[in-house]
């Protein structure tokens, strides 16, 4: 046997990796497929159309259903539940869950069925996960809210009126200014010149306003086109990714803006109520001028970055 299994286990399954360890009075069905050097820990409860895949830690009192789908690499925490979502009359008697590759599901947090949790998430502790999670998501409570990004060192400028500055970034080609913020008695003005503060010629705006906080705004890059957003009212906060580097940008006054040029992956998230978001764009709206699937962009701008 080229794997280990405690003598209270019971293994049905013929497809087990070298490597992997189940532990005491762990249950795993027939037709239930594990890859190597896994670690299945006491009382876990695996049915027969479920794959987990190489080097995944599933901790004690977890049960994965039919349709679930864990990547490499996945840890899941102890006593996480994975729900099943059951098809009209006639239908599929389960839907796919899908946890890629890298991610983490805390304790006792659960997973409706139907739902793909992206490569390293985060999965707060007794998280309630009722829709998709994005790519490096960090998300927590009930629902599941966006509260961070793996990997994103946060940036924040004082809005206060001092003077016009752009600060360098870590992300390829992004700048994050101050903008000059005049202070008067009769009020504060501040104001942006074409080609001093945005390095593009502009052809439209848009405004995003009265977004629920849980709401996530962008998740995608431009091929071409350039951006040039401030936060007229309110917060949010701006994720850019270069494809190497992610880093996060703190949009709280007026006269705070961020640069965002083509093949730039954005994601805008953690919006105050009152928040209004202005975005100067280089072109006109083109559909195809979006790149929304992170794996393309990744394909796109950096060719050896998986």
């Amino acid at each position: 046997m080229a794997f280990f299994k405690h003598e209270t286990a019971l293994v049905e399954t013929e497809s087990v990796g070298e490597g992997t360890r189940i532990r005491a009075f762990a249950h795993v069905l027939a037709g239930a497929k594990i890859g190597r050097d896994c670690e299945i820990f006491d009382h876990t409860f695996i049915e027969g159309d479920v794959i987990v895949g190489d080097r995944v830690t599933v901790k004690c009192g977890v049960q994965l259903w039919n349709g679930v789908r864990v990547e490499d690499d996945v840890f899941i925490g102890p006593n996480a539940t994975f729900t099943s979502r059951f098809g009209e009359h006639n239908g599929p008697a389960h839907s796919q869950t899908l946890v890629k590759r890298g991610a983490s599901i805390g304790a006792n947090a659960t997973v409706l069925g139907g739902i793909t949790i992206e490569e390293n998430v985060t999965v707060g502790a007794g998280t309630v996960v009722t829709r998709n999670v994005p790519r490096n998501a960090v998300v927590s409570g009930n629902p599941a809210t966006v509260v961070s990004y793996a990997g994103a060192e946060r940036m924040r400028l004082p809005g206060a009126p001092e003077s016009a500055t752009a600060e360098p970034t870590q992300v390829e080609g992004v700048i994050f200014q101050r903008l000059p913020l005049v202070d008067d008695p009769r009020g504060l003005l501040s104001f942006a010149e074409v080609a001093r503060h945005v390095p593009f010629a502009v052809k439209r705006y848009f405004l995003v306003f009265q977004v629920p906080s849980e709401e996530l705004r962008g998740e995608h890059a431009h091929r071409a086109q350039h951006q040039f957003l401030v936060c007229v009212h309110g917060r949010c906060a701006i994720v850019a990714d270069d494809g190497i580097h992610r880093q996060e940008f703190i949009l709280d006054a007026p006269n705070l803006a961020i640069y965002l040029p083509p093949m730039t992956w954005a994601v805008q998230y953690n919006y105050s109520r009152d928040a209004v978001l202005l975005a100067l764009c280089s072109g006109e709206y083109d559909a195809a001028d979006y790149i929304r699937d992170y794996a393309e962009f990744l394909a796109l701008k950096r060719p050896t970055v998986r």
